[in-house]
């Protein structure tokens, strides 16, 4: 794949994909990126579990597919290049805002005290997944979105929480 071809398909002239992204690899990494705005929506279940159970399964599924796993490894790219950084910080600023938006709206309903971090959380849930999906291939079985939300709840109401 070239950017030639990427922008033969856009039906754009090459320089504005390059002016953009800069590189293919750049290009690429933000496509992938961009996918998990749509394959991992902020749920909105009414519970901070069923948030974090939709949440958890979103990412399973993902990560379980042959995309996710793109994602999954491009996410965890340690790069020179300032630009694909750029792109990595992007992402994973992201996914931060995605788990403020869960906490906030716990202690909106009362689930959660006051000045509960959210990044805990996130690295929680979502490391114990990614750490499934890339570093033990273990599998993602169908109780582990209920089981890692319930793991998160009960450090999010442990004494390092108040």
């Amino acid at each position: 794949m070239s950017i030639a071809d990427i922008a033969a398909k856009a039906g754009v002239h090459e320089t504005s994909i390059y002016r953009r992204w800069g590189t293919r690899e750049t290009l690429i990494i933000d496509a992938l990126f961009a996918r998990t705005e749509h394959d991992l929506p902020i749920p909105d279940t009414g519970s901070l579990r069923g948030d974090l159970i939709a949440a958890a399964r979103s990412l399973a599924e993902l990560l379980s597919s042959p995309i996710g796993a793109l994602i999954a490894r491009a996410s965890a790219l340690t790069v020179d290049d300032p630009d694909l950084a750029a792109t990595r910080d992007r992402y994973w600023a992201t996914r931060f805002a995605f788990a403020d938006t869960l906490v906030r709206r716990a202690v909106e309903r009362g689930e959660l005290p006051p000045g509960v971090q959210p990044r805990p959380a996130m690295d929680m849930l979502a490391g114990a997944l990614h750490m499934r999906a890339m570093l033990t291939y273990e599998p993602l079985e169908p109780d582990l979105p209920e089981r890692l939300a319930d793991v998160v709840l009960f450090g999010l109401h442990g004494p390092a929480a108040r």
